[in-house]
């Protein structure tokens, strides 16, 4: 099958856009559109529910890569770059040759239990997608991100949550010390050193909310004072502390260990 001309200039519209989704917050977050890099990425949104609205290859992208998702994404506007474009474009180092321009999804909460994942200003936006795809994994509720954490939708974070923000409802941009006031029913947990008891001695069979801070600095005392509980993670080790990531993780999945045994 012949391969339709490739766009060859940065002035395309379409390129600009593009580039701005994959470089601004701003805009992805006014359009509610991402770029998502990759076979992985797209497939998880197809498997989602999500229809593309532009398929993009590069031109020396090979048809056995190329052809199964364009079969999948028949809805999508198909579209050829020269190599140099696509690689400028690309949030990866060695591209496969294959992005998808998306709207993000909006996943609704399930009906059971409360269980949340409350994040203040998580910088980075790995451990963002991390934490993101643990919550997923655990079958969260769904996650609040603070005004003051890394955009989930960017192409670092949509690489580290594999496909989480396509099934995890979110909620962003929010003053999660009015969240917490106005989810009275939601037992929060924060996890922190000092003054905490074992995360293992509480009851987190009830609506529960884990709550973790900043990779530097924690949880801010206004939003630390308003949680229920403060917990910690025992650590027999040598090491002082987790990396944030592993330490939701552990907690979310205590939640499901708990809930698993009462059911």
């Amino acid at each position: 099958m012949g391969k339709d001309p490739s766009i060859t200039s940065r002035d395309n519209p379409l390129v600009r856009r593009l580039k701005s989704l994959a470089e601004s917050a701003r805009d992805r977050r006014e359009a509610r559109m991402a770029l998502l890099d990759g076979v992985h990425l797209i497939d998880s949104y197809l498997q989602a529910g999500g229809q593309p609205t532009t398929l993009l290859r590069a031109e020396s992208c090979p048809d056995e890569v190329w052809m199964p998702l364009a079969g999948r994404c028949q809805l999508a506007k198909h579209v050829s770059l020269t190599d140099n474009l696509f690689r400028e474009l690309s949030p990866v180092e060695t591209p496969v040759g294959v992005m998808a321009e998306v709207a993000w999804l909006n996943p609704k909460p399930g009906k059971g239990i409360p269980f949340v994942l409350l994040l203040e200003d998580i910088q980075d936006p790995g451990n963002l997608g991390s934490l993101l795809r643990s919550a997923a994994a655990a079958n969260a509720s769904f996650a609040v991100l603070s005004k003051g954490c890394t955009d989930a939708w960017s192409p670092k974070a949509l690489r580290g949550g594999q496909g989480a923000q396509f099934v995890l409802p979110m909620e962003q941009r929010v003053d999660l010390l009015d969240w917490i006031k106005a989810n009275q029913d939601v037992s929060v947990v924060a996890l922190a050193l000092v003054d905490s008891v074992s995360l293992y001695q509480l009851d987190l069979v009830g609506p529960t909310g884990i709550l973790v801070g900043n990779e530097g600095a924690g949880l801010s005392q206004p939003v630390l004072s308003a949680a229920q509980h403060r917990a910690r993670i025992p650590m027999p080790g040598k090491a002082e502390s987790l990396n944030v990531g592993a330490a939701a993780a552990i907690a979310l999945f205590e939640v499901v260990r708990q809930r698993f045994l009462s059911s």
